[in-house]
């Protein structure tokens, strides 16, 4: 018998594949691209909060770039796509060549520090990158200072503003606000005063109407509690007057002391895999040995919200590690308006800056 004919009787013995089969080899080959593709090359992300907004508004759904600082290869082993992970297993990890370093003005994901889970696994924040590696970051009057210099304010940024008024009998109009974006409206002690959440341009529009006097960034009080809430804790700071503080390099070196142990401690105790604690005495003890100095072992970032007065960042929780950043935002891939009950349809494909 020639191999033709063998061939030939075994392709003739060779069933079809049922519909059952070809659609689950079907949904396993889709599964295991769309594994790949969000561990190594992008991911998706929901922006949940208004912390970002007028940049980013609930409802829009993003596109996150891993290639631009690298892909980080994973650090839990699960099951794709839901939180179920093996605890106590710690695979070897690293990150991977990327592009681009972190800059200042990129909105960033990143898995939340202070959650106790492994890193992968930690919730997902996105916000943008105001300080970098070995600068000094202060907020004065709302206004953030790097290394001595004011950064401008962006113009999808809004915050919280005071608006006089020349006659306190005049109001506002609401529905001109809406028109101008101002996205909330609060009266105040002083019926002269109203308290306005808005963008700067929006603010300057308002400030060229006859009836108003002035308008003045609304500066929180210090003596509300907010000293106990920011990191670190019980200096004082507020949200709008924060700092100074330093931001950790990889490489650097910093003295430790009662001072500075309550800004780096944490650091050094939950990102960078040491025990310590400040003795009575002022000192510090790391891995069971004095230590008066100690150097990091990666770069760390400060990110803050675009709505500064309703973000909770890094002024309360402190430094981001560069082992806990997952990609760059990049685009908008599609919107939804959850009190329109429609998509916004002007801001999907939108890139993001």
């Amino acid at each position: 018998m020639s191999s033709a004919q063998t061939n030939g009787k075994s392709d003739a013995k060779r069933k079809p594949k049922s519909k059952i089969r070809e659609w689950s080899d079907a949904i396993i080959f889709a599964v295991v691209v769309m594994l790949i593709i969000r561990t190594f090359l992008f991911d998706l992300f929901r922006i949940p909060t208004p912390s970002m907004e007028k940049s980013l508004l609930v409802g829009d759904y993003l596109f996150v770039s891993k290639l631009h600082y690298g892909t980080r290869t994973p650090i839990t082993l699960g099951i794709p796509f839901t939180q179920i992970y093996l605890p106590g297993l710690t695979l070897p990890h690293t990150r991977l060549p990327g592009f681009s370093e972190v800059k200042r003005g990129d909105a960033v994901v990143f898995n939340f520090p202070p959650e106790d889970k492994p890193v992968d696994r930690k919730m997902h924040y996105i916000k943008r990158v105001v300080g970098l590696p070995g600068e000094d970051l202060q907020v004065i009057d709302k206004i953030v200072h790097i290394d001595g210099e004011a950064l401008p304010m962006l113009p999808t940024m809004q915050q919280y503003w005071n608006v006089y008024k020349r006659d306190p009998r005049v109001a506002l109009s609401g529905s001109t606000l809406r028109a101008l974006g101002v996205s909330d409206v609060q009266g105040t002690s002083n019926p002269s005063v109203v308290r306005v959440l808005s963008t700067r341009e929006a603010v300057e529009e308002i400030n060229s109407w006859p009836w108003v006097e002035k308008i003045e960034p609304y500066i929180a009080p210090d003596n509300v509690g907010y000293s106990s809430l920011m990191y670190p804790a019980d200096r004082g700071y507020t949200p709008d007057n924060y700092g100074p503080v330093h931001i950790p390099a990889r490489g650097e070196t910093i003295e430790l002391n009662a001072e500075t142990w309550a800004v780096y401690g944490p650091a050094i105790t939950e990102y960078e895999g040491h025990t310590g604690r400040l003795l009575e005495d002022g000192t510090v003890e790391i891995d069971g040995q004095p230590a008066d100095s100690y150097t990091f072992r990666q770069d760390y970032y400060f990110m803050m919200g675009d709505n500064r007065d309703n973000s909770e960042d890094s002024r309360f929780w402190g430094f981001v590690p560069m082992n806990h950043i997952v990609g760059k935002a990049i685009l908008i891939y599609f919107s939804w308006d959850s009190d329109a009950m429609l998509p916004r349809f002007g801001r999907i494909f939108n890139t993001i800056r």
